[in-house]
C-alpha cells in the first residue's frame, strides 16, 4: 500500500528541467525549473511527476521511471547535426547533452518517452536528423511564435495507423511557440502529423515500442489531455510488463 493510504499505483514520469537563474520571494538563484503546466498535465493524466534537471546526468535513473518527457525550452544546438549556429539560435549546451543522453537511454531501453516541443527536436538531432534553425527563412509567413511569450495555434493533420491518429483523430490544433523546426529526418523515425505548409508537427519512431514527440505544446491545452493520457497509458503497460515479465525489460540503461 502506498503512504497515503491507496493501492492505485500511478506511473512515475521524468521531465526534463531547465537549470538557470530564476526569482522567487526574495531570492535569484540558479534553479532547476519547469513550466508547471508540465507537472500538472502528467498529474492530471494518472502520472506521478519526477523532475531530472541537467546537472549531474545520469540515465540509470530511468531504471526506477516508467516513462519520460523531455521538455520544451530553449534551442537544440547545431554543433549537434553539423551546422553552423544561426544569429538567432540561443542553445543551452549542458542541457542539450543531458536531454540528448537521456532520450538515447529511454529509446535503447524500450522506455515509453514523449518528447515536446524541443524535445522532439532533440529526438531527431539525437538519432542523426538536422533542423531548420529559424523558420521565417524558409517560410516568412510562419506563424509559430506570433511574439514573446505569445503561443501561436497549429492545425495539422495526422497519419494512419499512427499513435498521433490513434489519440487526436485526423486532424487536430494546439498551441505552438517555436522558431526552429524539423529538416532531415533521421533514420528510425517517421513523419505522423504535418502542418499545411509542411511543418513536421509529430514524430515516432518506426520500429517497436512507445515513442512520440511534437512540435507544439499539448500541456498548454490542460481541457485536451489526450496526448499525456495515451502517454501514461503506455507508461502503465511497461511497469506491468516490466513486473510481469522482467526478461522482456532491456537492461542498457
Amino acid at each position: 500500500m502506498s503512504l497515503n493510504g491507496s493501492d492505485t499505483y500511478r506511473p512515475r514520469i521524468g521531465l526534463t528541467t531547465y537549470y538557470q537563474e530564476a526569482s522567487w520571494g526574495v531570492w535569484t538563484q540558479d534553479a532547476a525549473i519547469l513550466p508547471g503546466t508540465y507537472v500538472q498535465a502528467v498529474v492530471a493524466a494518472g502520472g506521478t511527476p519526477v523532475l531530472l534537471p541537467p546537472v549531474g546526468t545520469d540515465p540509470s535513473i530511468l531504471e526506477v521511471l516508467d516513462g519520460l518527457i523531455v521538455s520544451g525550452g530553449s534551442d537544440v544546438g547545431p554543433e549537434h547535426y553539423g551546422a553552423e549556429p544561426h544569429e538567432l539560435t540561443r542553445a543551452q549546451p549542458a542541457r542539450d547533452e543531458h536531454d540528448i543522453a537521456l532520450t538515447k537511454a529511454a529509446l535503447e531501453a524500450g522506455l515509453p518517452l514523449f518528447a515536446i516541443c524541443r524535445g522532439a527536436q532533440i529526438l531527431n538531432v539525437a538519432l542523426g536528423g538536422s533542423l531548420i534553425q529559424h523558420i521565417p527563412d524558409v517560410n516568412p509567413e510562419a506563424k509559430y511564435q506570433p511574439g514573446p511569450g505569445v503561443f501561436g495555434e497549429v492545425e495539422f493533420t495526422t497519419t494512419t495507423g499512427s499513435i498521433s491518429r490513434s489519440l487526436l483523430g485526423p486532424g487536430a490544433s494546439a498551441p505552438c511557440y517555436h522558431h526552429q523546426a524539423m529538416d532531415r529526418i533521421a533514420d528510425g523515425l517517421c513523419v505522423t502529423a504535418a502542418a499545411a505548409d509542411g511543418t513536421v508537427e509529430a514524430l515516432e519512431t518506426s520500429t517497436a515500442g512507445w515513442a512520440l514527440g511534437v512540435q507544439f505544446h499539448p500541456e498548454q491545452n490542460p481541457d485536451d489531455l489526450r496526448l499525456f493520457k495515451g502517454f501514461i497509458e503506455a507508461a502503465a503497460n511497461y511497469r506491468k510488463d516490466r513486473t510481469e515479465n522482467p526478461a522482456n525489460v532491456h537492461q542498457h540503461v
